[in-house]
């Protein structure tokens, strides 16, 4: 554990206190560590992701003695002396070839990580298309039932959601819309374990559709990697809860008989009394009074005059 610097001057101060912990936070930071023996796919998926993270992102490009599964002091340094929640490791080995790790950390520390193979990967480069700017912020899709079966599964889109989602927005304009990163579950195997992970990266074309909306074209801009979970750490509770504690300035009270769907609509739930149908006012019509007498009314009257 590293000793919390104290400040020397004013700089330095501000410096500190934009690292302490705020009701809205700062964009998270995300460091692609590469491992003492790496391969080529590995060096592409890091130097990839490292281009979509950008521009909150830092790239190490030398050799590291590092591995989180084993010991987790190395990627803590790391991530408390850069400021950074998000990490990727890169490595590669006989018993573990083309081995990608994503995990996050709270409070500098290693919360949660996934150990993944890269079975496929075709960089940016090769496939040498169209390249959305730095900085936009990518549409996610997941396609897959195991995204809402499978533990290990529900915990990597969560890491993926965590790693490009950049900085927070309300709203996003549809020319801003740049990239879209779709990431597709394959079949499960035949003891349950999980299937390939495909990642894809496409940009968006807005054309002319006769319409008000325009019609949006996808063009493949990479990188396209087929992924395979072999370990994941799941993060202790205590330490989950406390990274997913809301503050008290954004904490909204629950209100009685309203609730939301998923889409966010909001729908609320009216209790009413037993009502007295007998005893509203209402508008009385000349023909459905009631009459005391046998008179006959005016009507009847002229229709007898005339048949006299």
């Amino acid at each position: 554990m590293l000793l919390q610097p104290k400040a020397k001057n004013a700089r330095s101060k501000r410096f500190l206190t934009n690292r302490d912990p705020k009701v809205f936070e700062n964009p998270k930071t995300s460091i692609f560590v590469r491992g003492s023996t790496t391969s080529q796919v590995v060096l592409d998926t890091l130097k990839d992701l490292y281009s979509l993270s950008k521009p909150n992102a830092i790239n190490f490009t030398k050799k590291n003695q590092i591995h989180p599964f084993d010991d987790e002091t190395g990627i803590e340094f790391f991530a408390r002396k850069n400021d950074s929640s998000l990490f990727a490791v890169g490595m590669h080995s006989k018993k573990r070839p083309h081995n990608l790790i994503l995990g996050r950390t709270f409070n500098h520390q290693v919360l949660d990580m996934v150990e993944m193979g890269v079975e496929r990967c075709t960089t940016i480069k090769e496939i040498n298309s169209r390249v959305c700017a730095a900085g936009t912020k990518p549409l996610m899709v997941f396609n897959g039932e195991a995204f809402a079966q499978s533990e290990q599964m529900i915990r990597l889109k969560n890491i993926l959601l965590d790693f490009f989602r950049g900085e927070s927005a309300d709203k996003v304009s549809l020319k801003g819309l740049e990239c879209v990163i779709t990431v597709t579950a394959g079949p499960t195997g035949i003891n349950g374990e999980p299937g390939l992970v495909f990642l894809r990266t496409y940009t968006t074309s807005l054309k002319k559709s006769g319409v008000r909306q325009p019609r949006i074209e996808l063009e493949e801009m990479g990188p396209a990697l087929d992924l395979r979970i072999r370990r994941v750490r799941y993060p202790i509770d205590e330490m989950w809860k406390q990274a997913t504690k809301v503050p008290k300035e954004l904490y909204q009270p629950k209100v009685k008989n309203i609730s939301r769907d998923g889409l966010g609509d909001k729908y609320g739930r009216v209790h009413l009394g037993k009502q007295g149908i007998d005893k509203i006012q209402t508008s009385k019509v000349k023909a459905l009074r009631k009459r005391l007498d046998n008179k006959p009314s005016k009507r009847q009257r002229t229709d007898d005059m005339d048949e006299s």
